[in-house]
Parts: C-alpha cells; structure tokens; sequence
C-alpha cells in the first residue's frame, strides 16, 4: 500500500479531511497561495499564507515521493527482481532516501571489484561463506572448485578474496544495514575540522575544532563547508568503527562455521573501504541540507520584515549615495517617489573647504527649494563621513528635517540592470542610486521588489545556498508581502505588479502599457488589458487598489466577486457605498454586532470568514498593515564608535537576523551585535523567537573594539544580567 497523502497532510499539518480536500483542490485547481489565504477561508478553515506554503511545499515533495516509488518499482519489475519483499518495503518507505536505499543494489554500477568476481565465477562461493553452513573441512576445500587460471583466480585465496569483495557489496547494499549505521552515526559521530594551510584566515576557530554532529547548529556547518571549499580546512566525520562493525556482525555474522572468520573480514572490509566513505559523504549532504534550508527559512524571515518594514509617508526626501572621490550623489523625490532634481556634492574628503562650502549652500537651497524634510544616507563607502556632513546642516534646513542611514544592499545591483536602465534612461548609475537609497526609505517594499532577493543581504551564507530553493522561498516572501500590503494600480512599477497574485513578469508590462495609453479608473477595466483573463482577474484583482475609482469598493481589499455582499451589508446596515470614502463608517461594527455575524452571513450568503474581511475593509479602506507596525528612528545627531562606552543605553533598529544574534543599527557606522545569549533572561533555541529585522529596541553596550570595528551589545538591563 503506497503513501496517502491526503492522510499524511492531515496527520502532520493537523487538518480536517475536508480541509485538506479543499486545499488540495484549489492548489491543483491553479489558485496562487495569496489568493486561496485571503479569499478562499471558508474553504480552508482560514489557514493562513505560511501554514498553506508549507502544505503545498510538503504536497511536491511527497508526490515527488510517489513519482520516485513508481519508478522504482517499474524498474525493479523490467529487471525482474520485484518480489514481494521489496515490494512490501517500497510501500512502507516515507523519505526519498529510503526508497534509495531499497534500490541500491539494483542501481546499474561502474565496474567494480564485485563485479569483476562476479565475472570470475564466484557467486556461489560468496553465498556458501555468507550462509555459514559449513561446520566441518578447510576453507581451501570450499575455494578449489572455483579455482580457473584462464577467468584469473590462481589460488584459494584470490578465490575468497573475491568471495569476500562479492559479499562486502552486498553488505554495503543492505538497505537495513545502512538505516542503523546512519542512526548511529548520527547519534555518536563528531565532525572535526583542521587548519589545511600555513596562512591565516577568518575561519580559525575552527582550525582544531570539534563537535557532535546531532549539536551541530546549521551555520557551523555553513562556515566549515566554505572553509573547505576555500581550501582553509580539513573536514571528515569521525565515526565510533568499533560499534559501526558490531552493527554488521550482528546482521550478518553467526558463529561456529568455518566460514565465519571471512563474514568477520567482510563486514570490517565493508564498513572501512565502502560504508563508512559513502555514509560520511550522505551525512555531510543531509547536514548541509538541513543547514541551508535554516538559513533560508532565517533569510525569509529576515526579507519579510525588511520588506515590511513601515514607510516614511508624506516626506520629501533627498537621497545621498555617499562617495569619495567621484563625489556624492544626490537625488530629490517628492511624496510618491517622482524624482525632482539630481546633483553631486563634494563633502566627503579631508580639506577642499571650498568645495564643501559650494556643497553646503547647494544642498541648502535644494532642501529649502524642494522643501525636503528626510534625508536618506546609503551605508556603503564615505557614509560616515557623509553622515557628519549631512548632519551639519540639519539647523539650517527646513525644521524638523531629520535623516536615516539606509542599507545600500543590493542598489549596484539594481542602478546597472536593465530594469533601471528602462526607468531612468536619462540618469547614469550613481544618480540612479541616489534615487533607489530615497525611495527606499520612502516605501521599502516597493523599491526592494526591483532587487534581487538573494542581493538585500540580509540572510546567512545565502551564496552557498540551494540556488533553486531559495530562489523559491524569497519569491513566496516577496509574493505574501506584496499582496498583504496591496498595489494602487495608477502608480504601480512593473516589478511591483509582477509580484501580485495571478500576475507575472509579462502580464505586468502588459498592464502599464495599457495604463499609459488608456488609463484604468476601476479595477473591472483591468478585464481589457490584453491576455489578462477570468482566472488572472480572479487571482489579481483583491489585491489591486484604484484609489480613485467612482467604486469605492475598488480602493479596498474586498474582492469583486463579494461586492454584491459588500454593497447588501452597508444597505442592510443603513449606509450608502459614498459612506465608504466618506468616513461614516465609524459605528460600523456596533451595527454589526447588534445584527449578529452569523445572521448577516446568512443573510447576505457569504461565510463569516468573508464577512468579517468585508467589515474590516469597509472600515479602513485600503489600511497599509505597516502603519501599524514602529515607525523608523530618523536622527539628527552623529554618534561616533570612540563615543560608546560599556553600559550606555541606546535604541537601534534590527538589521539583520542570523543563528547566534542580531546586528543592531545604534547610529554608528557599524551595526553591533547582539548575541543569543543576551537576548532574554529565557532559554530561546534562535534568535527569531525575540526579534525581527526592522525592531526597534533598547540595548546597552557590553565591549567595544575601535580597531576591529566590532561592538557587543546586550538587550538585558544591567540589573536583569546581574
């Protein structure tokens, strides 16, 4: 009996049956996951986007499973070597790496030392010293009829070595066999790591390192591997042989035949020469594996809340991509990112005075011209120096101007793309720079949808990583923020339409031409741009905003399929759909409760789920799920790293979120570190479990190291260590 997966769904995710019914169903019915999580609830039992991924990344791998089985099982039945045995094990096999090991000695081989005795005759002999029948006579008695010059076996002894190498293969083979070595392993086995070369490296605590594989955290594992492909180090797994070969012999060995001695050289033959190799490579792989998909999920975590993190609204701002000799960079953007002027600024080296001086009144009359109130400084080369700078002229700019240092990561990569290219044509790389480094602090999920995930540089080693997975998993990130924000469709950039739910890259570009010739004024005209279907518009258009649509509902979250059921509510409720825009919903969920949830619902036909999603809307139309999250620090002060001290109290917002900590921007030019252990006063197993990227927390200084450039920080009071 092959895997049910439905039942498997059911088990792991704690599902109803007919909740994984419908899950799979809408899944295979071409639904995006956005799509089912917001407007399929009553159907899911309002699972949310994350538990869904996981469920439909858990339905591939285990119909992959089941691809695998059949294979398997095709193949073994045209060799002819399916019996009921292995048809019994194939069934009960749940991971892909059983299945394999079932498989295994039926796999087409290289040529080796089996085969070769094989082609020697020596088959029956290998199974005479593996039953260990004989109790009587010499083992040269048992290898004379096997003896044959012209097939190359010369004498007994060449005869049992072949024997011997027959029968290590097929110990090597043996599916149980390799299942209890592994776990052995696993439970006993230590990687140890040793410095490979004379020179020096960033990987020297692990150049006499040692540690229990099942201890082992995901990005020690990271690090070594780097440190062995760098060539830096020397990596294997030592294993307890003693026990892996008691393992065999109790498999395989059993006493008092004259045969049993060479059962007893095979299993140690078996485990040192061909087990023991292939298992440290498979578990070193699972390691890695399991290692690298840590870190993504860390990396997705991270992306999420990077790309969450709250805009600064209604500000406009001037951008500065900080540089040394070339200059510094600047571009002005008003409130919706549209660029109002560009200029290079000499301020950033020792001396030339009079440069700074034409920098200084430049830069003032911008601001004062543009009326500038946010300022927004890349972190890369000469951001120290322009940070003091930009500082400077704070008192006299406008009043409240204030500036944020702004994470540079992954802006190279968008000003030389293409993508940029198309948008600012008439800028030259750096200035397109400046732009991004504005925008990105205006509203950071739009401008980060351009870039590359893996380029944002907020994950752990995500350049050793599996290409193919964490492209997947940061596209799903992407995917879950842009449509949980929502997209006004007026002003919308291709990359950002891209990431909606029904849309890609081409259906993107497809809708801004027909926005440019034609406009769109309600989300029903979306129907007319070319190769945008019902399923597409079905997928896309909740999560698509027109702001100043003649339907009011076009500028919520409501979906148009429950617009009949939107407008029946407000009438029922006493309101006109004008209500919406006007702001007289304000008692809208007392009137609901008065009629009751369950009876509306009955009412007007639609699930309570829905119904509740229709009654939030109504009341905030269009409310960004940011604005409730801590509004960034803007700063109008500089603080120098020779200006801390143990224990000074700051407040940071969390850049980056790795295994062992979090770095923390204090204000200084470089971030500190937090590590796990002075997190919580709690035992926690990652950091994740206290912070996120984009928090804002109080820490305290522990160490401070100028010339390394490396800051300790801690979130427990002073009191709370002691």
């Amino acid at each position: 009996m092959n895997l049910d997966i439905k039942a498997t769904l059911c088990q792991e995710f704690h599902l109803a049956a007919v909740q994984c019914e419908n899950v799979l169903k809408l899944i295979d019915d071409g639904n995006t996951i956005p799509f089912i999580a917001r407007y399929r609830k009553e159907l899911t039992g309002s699972l949310d986007d994350q538990v869904l991924r996981e469920i439909f990344e858990r339905l591939q791998y285990l119909r992959g499973l089941e691809k695998r089985r059949g294979e398997i099982e095709n193949t073994l039945t045209e060799q002819g070597n399916l019996t009921e045995e292995i048809s019994a094990k194939l069934a009960t096999a749940t991971t892909l790496a059983e299945l394999e090991d079932i498989y295994r000695p039926f796999r087409p081989k290289r040529r080796t030392r089996a085969t070769i005795a094989k082609e020697k005759g020596l088959e029956p002999l290998a199974l005479q010293l593996l039953m260990q029948n004989v109790k009587t006579g010499t083992l040269e008695d048992l290898a004379l009829p096997f003896i044959n010059e012209e097939k190359g076996v010369n004498n007994a002894e060449e005869a049992l070595q072949g024997a011997r190498d027959i029968l290590s293969e097929q110990m090597s083979d043996d599916a149980d066999a390799r299942k209890a070595l592994r776990a052995l392993c696993y439970r006993n086995g230590v990687i140890e790591s040793r410095k490979a070369k004379d020179e020096d490296s960033v990987y020297s605590m692990y150049y006499e390192f040692s540690q229990e594989i099942r201890t082992l955290p995901g990005h020690r594992i990271l690090a070594i591997n780097r440190g062995e492909r760098e060539e830096f180090l020397k990596v294997a797994i030592r294993m307890d042989d003693e026990a892996s070969v008691g393992v065999l012999d109790k498999a395989f060995v059993r006493e008092g035949s004259v045969t049993t001695p060479q059962v007893k050289l095979t299993t140690q033959d078996a485990w040192d020469r061909l087990i023991k190799p292939s298992l440290e490579r498979e578990i070193r792989n699972e390691l890695t594996e399991r290692a690298g998909t840590a870190a993504i999920q860390v990396f997705g975590k991270n992306l999420h809340q990077l790309l969450m993190a709250p805009p600064v609204k209604g500000r406009i701002t001037l951008g500065v991509d900080p540089g040394f000799r070339t200059g510094c960079k600047l571009a002005v953007v008003d409130e919706n990112g549209k660029v109002l002027a560009t200029g290079v600024g000499h301020f950033t080296l020792p001396g030339q005075e009079a440069a700074k001086a034409r920098a200084r009144q430049e830069i003032t009359a911008m601001c004062k011209k543009f009326g500038v109130t946010a300022i927004a400084i890349g972190n890369g080369t000469a951001s120290r120096e322009a940070e003091q700078f930009i500082a400077s002229l704070l008192p006299d700019l406008n009043p409240g101007t204030a500036y944020m240092i702004v994470s540079e990561a992954g802006a190279s990569v968008y000003s030389a793309s293409k993508l940029a290219a198309e948008e600012f044509p008439q800028f030259d790389v750096s200035l397109r720079s400046a732009v991004s480094i504005a925008r990105r602090m205006q509203d950071p999920l739009a401008e980060l949808v351009k870039i590359d995930p893996k380029a944002i540089g907020v994950g752990q080693y995500q350049h050793d990583l599996k290409e193919s997975q964490l492209e997947e998993t940061l596209d799903g990130v992407v995917e879950s923020c842009v449509n949980n924000v929502g997209v006004e469709l007026s002003t919308a950039s291709p990359s950002l339409l891209s990431h909606v739910a029904g849309i890609g890259p081409a259906l993107a570009r497809n809708i801004v031409a027909y926005r440019e010739e034609n406009g769109i004024e309600s989300r029903a005209q979306l129907k007319k741009v070319p190769k945008l279907g019902p399923k597409a518009f079905e997928q896309c258009a909740g999560f698509l905003r027109v702001r100043d649509s003649k339907n009011a509902l076009d500028a919520t979250a409501v979906h148009p399929e429950s617009y009949p059921a939107a407008k029946a509510l407000l009438e029922t409720l006493g309101y006109q759909l004008s209500d919406i825009k006007g702001g007289k919903l304000a008692d809208l969920n007392q009137r609901v409760e008065e009629k009751g949830i369950k009876t509306l619902a009955e009412e007007l036909g639609v699930g309570e789920p829905t119904l509740k999603d229709i009654v939030r809307e109504l009341q905030k139309p269009g409310r960004d799920p940011r604005d409730d999250l801590p509004k960034p620090i803007l700063r109008t002060d500089v603080l120098d790293i020779k200006d801390l001290a143990p224990g000074m109290e700051l407040m940071g917002t969390v850049r980056n979120v790795i295994d062992f900590g979090a770095f923390v921007d204090i204000g200084v030019h470089q971030d500190g570190l937090v590590h796990i252990s002075r997190m919580s006063t709690r035992f926690i197993k990652h950091p994740s479990e206290v912070v996120k990227v984009g928090d804002v927390v109080k820490v305290w200084v522990v160490d401070v190291d100028v010339k390394k450039q490396r800051i300790a920080l801690t979130m427990l009071a002073p009191k709370a260590k002691a």
